[in-house]
């Protein structure tokens, strides 16, 4: 899957997150990637964090997975 498309679709989740207090959303939204995308995407879409346009909570969830994976 492109990083184009794996940005939009953790937009889209970050979307119905958003109206969440910012930490409840950050959480949430790293919760829903870890429980529902498959690791090809989640690696997929840390591999071009720098690359891709992600909406700031969503930024901040991906960052968050990218610090668990790498403990």
């Amino acid at each position: 899957m492109s990083p184009e498309k794996l940005a939009y679709m953790a937009n889209q989740i970050g979307k119905f997150f958003a109206h969440q207090k910012h930490d409840q959303a950050v959480a949430a939204i790293a919760d829903h990637l870890d429980k529902f995308w498959d690791p090809r995407m989640r690696s997929g879409i840390l591999a071009h964090l720098d690359e891709v346009q992600l909406d700031p909570l969503v930024r901040e969830a991906v960052t968050a997975i990218a610090a668990r994976s790498s403990q």
